[in-house]
């Protein structure tokens, strides 16, 4: 089980203590291995068409990986593990990691399965954008173009302060901009992930895939979000879908009785940023109709923070590495908790083993289809739900011109 940590393709570590596989290895005789490689500017900032040194720089962050995966290749049977049998899993940006490896040539073979856990790369970087973003970086370093080499000799925080500056900058021009990321430059990386279909490269490859609920709510550091009032909460969606919100606020709300204008935010946000893509990828992946497709939604509410997290973003990891009392600030690491990581981690290690999670302590998980959209609801009682936010998924397809 080779972990992929989150952070976007920017930031974050192999090492924190949540992804700490101790109790995996315990549990289901599984070696778990947690890598690091470049990220950012480092891993990321495509100066190919300055120098052939540098072809393939716009992707090196995820030559890394692969590399990584070379390497369990070559040595895990002398840690007790099986190399035709390996799992790549991540979250958030190590989610996305893994729909990239997905479709990377130099990825095929190299892993058996892939577990995505609240990561969306429908889309990455285009070459354009990627040539542009490393045009501006050399000129806020003051390197010419013809210079390129010169960027080796200078300080690690220089480089970063420049490639902060330069997507500050992108951004106020391009919302859609990517920043540092990987670049689909026909080669290394042929076409985007899940655009306009999924990638064919690993079709083959069984995936598990799915989002929270609440994902926002541990997104954000606006403590006001938490206490919106009506006229609070309708601005914020109109900045979100414009002239749809009035049609997206009424659906939530009928789907949703009793919510708290917080709570109807809160909803909307997390579908549009991940329920809706994920259930499009996971679409996009059982319509190649080769390796199978399992999908899960994981509503479970944290009790911290006087349960006002509900579902956040990164609640799936404590659950997947049974590490739910290391990780308390985020689970609460009580009886409910450890419970239901006793049905999750099970899950995750059948996956690894199988291409099936499938275990006695979860009712039969099918397959994800396109017709059925069968998901397995993850919470205190876990069960299969076809098309779980049938009408949400529809309007939300239709707002992000998902078809």
């Amino acid at each position: 089980m080779l972990w992929l940590h989150g952070g976007g393709f920017g930031s974050g570590s192999g090492s924190s203590p949540s992804n700490d596989g101790t109790n995996l290895a315990l549990r289901g005789d599984v070696v778990v291995v947690t890598i690091n490689h470049r990220l950012n500017v480092l891993g990321f900032a495509n100066f190919s068409e300055f120098s052939p040194d540098f072809a393939a720089s716009g992707d090196a962050g995820m030559l890394d990986i692969v590399h990584a995966l070379k390497w369990v290749r070559a040595n895990i049977a002398q840690f007790g593990g099986d190399p035709n049998t390996v799992m790549i899993f991540g979250q958030s940006g190590g989610g996305r990691k893994c729909e990239t490896l997905l479709a990377m040539p130099s990825a095929k073979g190299l892993f058996h399965r892939a577990t995505i856990e609240s990561g969306v790369a429908i889309q990455l970087v285009n070459r354009d954008i990627a040539i542009r973003n490393a045009e501006q970086l050399l000129g806020k370093l003051g390197i010419r173009k013809t210079e390129v080499h010169e960027l080796q000799k200078l300080p690690l925080d220089r480089i970063m302060a420049a490639s902060y500056a330069v997507m500050r900058e992108a951004g106020k021009i391009d919302q859609n901009v990517a920043g540092f990321s990987p670049t689909v430059d026909g080669k290394i990386l042929p076409q985007h992930p899940f655009h306009p279909a999924a990638s064919p490269v690993s079709a083959d490859v069984p995936v598990m895939i799915g989002c929270t609920r609440t994902e926002w709510t541990g997104l954000t550091t606006e403590a006001v979000l938490f206490n919106l009032d009506e006229d609070g909460m309708r601005a914020r969606i109109k900045e979100l879908l414009g002239v749809q919100s009035q049609g997206m606020i009424d659906l939530y709300r009928k789907s949703s009785p009793g919510a708290t204008p917080s709570d109807i935010y809160f909803l909307i946000a997390s579908d549009y940023n991940y329920g809706a893509p994920t259930m499009k990828i996971a679409e996009r992946r059982a319509t190649l109709g080769k390796g199978p497709v399992y999908s899960y939604y994981f509503t479970w509410a944290t009790p911290v923070q006087d349960g006002q997290l509900r579902s956040p973003h990164n609640m799936e990891i404590p659950f997947a590495f049974d590490n739910v009392q290391i990780s308390a600030k985020l689970t609460g690491g009580g009886p409910e908790a450890m419970a239901l990581a006793d049905k999750v981690s099970d899950a995750w290690i059948a996956f690894a083993r199988t291409g099936n999670p499938n275990t006695p302590k979860l009712s039969h998980w099918p397959v994800f289809t396109a017709k059925d959209r069968a998901t397995m609801v993850i919470d205190n009682a876990c069960k299969v739900v076809n098309d779980p936010l049938r009408e949400r998924r529809i309007a939300m397809f239709r707002a992000l011109n998902l078809t």
